[in-house]
């Protein structure tokens, strides 16, 4: 009797790892980058330059109704990335991006679209979502932004 408990127990213990093994699951990225649009002019020359450090958070909805916050820094090309791995019936269905705070000596004040940016997450499993960069802006522009203007 104590054998047919055993086996039965082991058993389970093969259904449950079989049932646990056949849930599929989702891999999602979220990326982008933070800029110091230095002459606030709000586009994206060759005197602006990516800002490392800089902090972005990220909340999503999952189909099944969970809210997921994520907080990423910018590495050294100014890019934040965002990804997680998790069961396909609990994947990202839309997401917020926006930034919270620069870390740079002078591009430190919000530009642009700086409430953040709302999406809907359709992607499938392995593939990236890329927002569009969020920009910082200094306080005071260098002089030599106001003489391009000008000429």
């Amino acid at each position: 009797m104590e054998s047919k408990s055993k086996n039965l127990v082991l058993g389970f213990v093969v259904l449950a790892v079989f049932l646990i093994s056949s849930v599929k699951s989702w891999t999602g990225e979220i990326h982008g980058r933070v800029v110091c649009d230095v002459c606030a002019d709000s586009s994206i020359g060759p005197e602006d330059h990516v800002i490392q450090g800089a902090e972005v958070a990220v909340l999503c909805i999952t189909k099944s109704g969970e809210v997921v916050n994520y907080q990423a820094f910018t590495n050294a090309k100014g890019i934040y990335t965002v990804a997680e791995t998790m069961p396909e019936s609990d994947r990202w269905n839309a997401c917020l991006a926006r930034p919270i705070s620069s870390f740079h000596d002078h591009c430190n004040h919000p530009g642009g679209r700086s409430t953040g940016i709302k999406f809907t997450y359709n992607r499938p499993s392995g593939h990236f979502h890329t927002v569009r960069p969020f920009v910082y802006q200094p306080s005071t522009a260098p002089s030599y932004c106001s003489e391009s203007v000008s000429e």
